[in-house]
């Protein structure tokens, strides 16, 4: 599902990744874990098109995403890549389900056929009798699983989730964790999560360790 070969990333002289590789499966949960300032969020922002590496190659599926033009970037990254934040990113004007449904309506869904969708993750997802409000009214757990169905309305082929229960009490850290494992199972969905929450990290199929901008050890 996803292939990184000798990944180099700089800012200026600092050095953020150094020659990294990774392979992901269709279906697989992989935790990135690592000290803060290891390259981990780099790497992520990389591997989800959202940064340019220096060198190296990344694939999705069959797709080199360095012979993307910007156009094509673009509409790759809204079709096969979801994403999942420490801080849930929700436009606060909008409604939940008019939050799930971006994504969908900008790849060229009908209005209907977003809601639709939506509807259907957002039940899934315990939250059919908070479809109408806003993220003011909604407690943290609730935002990030409208942040989690906004990821998944338009059926991508990765999810990637930065710190995603970062933002967390335990309790709700806990049913998010789940969440992901539940979803894997019942969709072949796979997730690459960068985290520092141990209980997560032991939930992954893989855990891969970075230090020093580099991948060091698979756990």
């Amino acid at each position: 599902m996803l292939k990184a070969n000798s990944i180099f990333k700089s800012y200026g002289q600092l050095k953020i990744l150094k020659g990294v590789d990774l392979e992901v499966n269709k279906g697989e949960i992989v935790t990135i874990v690592g000290a803060s300032g290891a390259g981990k969020s780099s790497l992520l922002n990389i591997l989800g098109t959202l940064d340019k590496p220096d060198s190296g190659s990344v694939c999705i599926g069959n797709t080199d995403i360095n012979r993307l033009s910007g156009k094509e970037l673009s509409a790759f990254r809204n079709s096969k890549i979801g994403f999942v934040f420490q801080f849930h990113h929700l436009l606060v004007e909008f409604s939940a389900i008019e939050n799930v449904c971006i994504p969908a309506l900008i790849a060229g869904d009908t209005r209907a056929g977003a809601e639709k969708k939506a509807l259907k993750l957002l039940t899934r997802l315990g939250l059919q009798g908070r479809i109408n409000h806003k993220p003011s009214q909604l407690s943290g757990g609730e935002q990030q699983r409208v942040a989690v169905a906004r990821a998944l309305i338009n059926s991508p082929a990765l999810i990637f989730a930065d710190e995603p229960s970062g933002n967390l009490d335990s309790t709700n850290a806990n049913e998010l964790h789940h969440l992901f494992s539940d979803l894997r199972d019942e969709f072949n969905q796979t997730f690459v999560i960068v985290t520092h929450n141990e209980h997560l990290a032991e939930l992954s199929d893989r855990k891969v360790l970075m230090k020093d901008g580099l991948i060091v050890q698979y756990l």
